[in-house]
């Protein structure tokens, strides 16, 4: 393996990894942000108020993106594996 093959391996993990994890962090972002400004408006300090629409909304986007993410994950582990023989040469 050379040190350029290397680094693609590296950078496509990072990129599925990101792929994978962006609508869950995206979600949570979001919905932290809409309960922040609410807590603002109405000066209610109350941590459970942030905690459990976020825990709820990303229950939401895992059971609506799961198979999404199960099957991305698979089909890159697949080509993982498939190209084993080819990158020891």
């Amino acid at each position: 393996m050379t040190p350029e093959t290397v680094m693609t391996l590296a950078q496509q993990a990072m990129e599925m990894t990101l792929m994978i994890a962006a609508p869950l962090l995206l979600s949570a972002l979001v919905v932290g942000l809409v309960v922040s400004i609410f807590q603002a408006a109405t000066q209610i300090n109350e941590m459970t108020l942030s905690f459990i629409p976020k825990l709820l909304v990303m229950f939401l986007v895992l059971m609506l993106s799961g198979s999404w993410m199960i099957g991305t994950m698979v089909d890159y582990v697949q080509r993982l594996f498939g190209n084993i023989p080819w990158m020891i040469g």
